[in-house]
């Protein structure tokens, strides 16, 4: 079975066991997470929310809160002697997921 999920602005595919970096959700480290915004659900009959599916939900364990790799922003203009560089590390979330309610 596998759901459609809604988190942070993007749509993610998981399945149960899966592990999945989001953009930062509260909580501490094992804690449980209930994400609602269900798109659509899998396995042996497809259900497609319009635009979610009803009483579907998505059950995550935190494994890890913390920042991810750094990307570089580099911006110049061309003849002017213009640069600039920043680095920029987004906050993340590791979830485990451990059920998926259809």
């Amino acid at each position: 079975m596998y759901a459609v999920v809604k988190t942070g602005g993007k749509q993610y595919k998981v399945s149960e066991g899966d592990y999945l970096k989001v953009e930062k959700l509260e909580g501490a480290v094992g804690d449980a997470i209930t994400l609602e915004e269900i798109l659509m659900v899998g396995g042996d009959t497809v259900k497609i929310g319009t635009p979610l599916v009803p009483s579907a939900s998505v059950i995550g364990k935190i494994v890890e809160q913390g920042k991810d790799k750094k990307i570089l922003v580099f911006k110049s203009k061309r003849r002017k002697n213009s640069r600039k560089l920043n680095g920029h590390r987004q906050l993340r979330t590791v979830l485990k997921i451990e059920k998926i309610n259809a």
